[in-house]
């Protein structure tokens, strides 16, 4: 292990505390090893004004782009994300190295009125960054409108409590466990306000509540000591499925991976276009995740239509 290890990182108050996480579990393996975070501004941060629910092909690497470049030019030696954030594709030489164990990555559904899900007025106005989640919310609860949103989680909140339209945003429970937000019968309270606070059942994003550690390939063997076992089988998967679906981190597609011994099962949820979304459920070889992913992508390409997944 080297003497010391520079640490990229966004800089924002989440990617500050994962970076945290992931430099505490460095000292943890290897108390005599220095670790500096340094923190990068990604396209993402600097250009609020993208729409991420339009989904354009220039959205790839949003979020990733410059501290991968910072890999490659060695000025960092390793890479700390959301998950959900990489591309399904990594430049040549970068790797996915090692995940820590996963977050609880449940979407949760934060309102200023004490309303939940299925109790929003008609037509009410709901904020999402995310077009998985718009497209969710919609199949869902047809009726509302979903509004973009751009900035961190205590900036979306501001915006929530100060906007007279909207009646709600949502969120991921992860990021705000990780920011010290503690959900307390059904309410969040915050110094941007209280809000009422639902978990719901759409499913996650891809790799949803991971946070991965990207490096360069010469360097992967040296953080797999980091690697929590079973969320990297079930990154493993989903990132396949993303993969064979020729997506990135902007793709509609929700996923839900679960283990049970040596079994996974992975449900999945596809728009394309208008209409009906694509749905599936397999269970495979946890050991194996690609090939449920694989499996998982057959059913989805086959058109198969399961019934609607409930709310609640």
């Amino acid at each position: 292990m080297k003497e010391h290890l520079n640490l990229g990182t966004r800089g924002s108050a989440l990617a500050l505390a994962q970076a945290g996480l992931v430099q505490a579990a460095l000292k943890r393996l290897w108390p005599e090893t220095t670790v500096t975070v340094r923190k990068f501004t990604t396209t993402g941060d600097r250009k609020l004004d993208l729409s991420l629910t339009a989904t354009p092909a220039g959205l790839k690497g949003l979020f990733t782009k410059e501290l991968e470049d910072a890999l490659l030019r060695r000025e960092i030696d390793l890479a700390v994300h959301s998950c959900k954030d990489m591309p399904g594709v990594m430049p040549e030489r970068l790797v996915l190295a090692a995940v820590l164990e996963r977050a609880d990555p449940t979407d949760v559904l934060l309102t200023k009125r004490a309303v939940g899900f299925n109790a929003l007025p008609l037509g009410a106005h709901v904020a999402t960054s995310s077009v998985r989640r718009a497209r969710q919310l919609l199949f869902h609860r047809p009726d509302l409108v979903t509004e973009p949103i751009r900035g961190n989680v205590q900036t979306r909140l501001r915006k929530l409590r100060e906007s007279a339209v909207l009646e709600g945003t949502v969120l991921a429970k992860a990021g705000l466990d990780r920011l010290g937000m503690r959900i307390e019968s059904g309410r969040l309270e915050t110094t941007e306000g209280v809000f009422h606070a639902e978990l719901l059942e759409m499913l996650p994003a891809i790799g949803q509540g991971a946070i991965a550690i990207q490096t360069r390939a010469e360097d992967a063997e040296m953080f797999g000591p980091l690697n929590h076992r079973a969320t990297s089988l079930a990154v493993r998967a989903e990132r396949e499925l993303m993969r064979l679906l020729q997506g990135d981190c902007t793709l509609p597609v929700g996923v839900g991976t679960s283990q049970t011994g040596r079994s996974m099962t992975m449900r999945a949820i596809l728009f394309e276009g208008p209409g009906e979304p694509r749905q599936a459920v397999v269970e495979g070889v946890a050991d194996a995740p690609e090939a449920l992913a694989a499996a998982v992508f057959e059913v989805l390409r086959s058109g198969t239509r399961l019934p609607g997944i409930p709310t609640r």
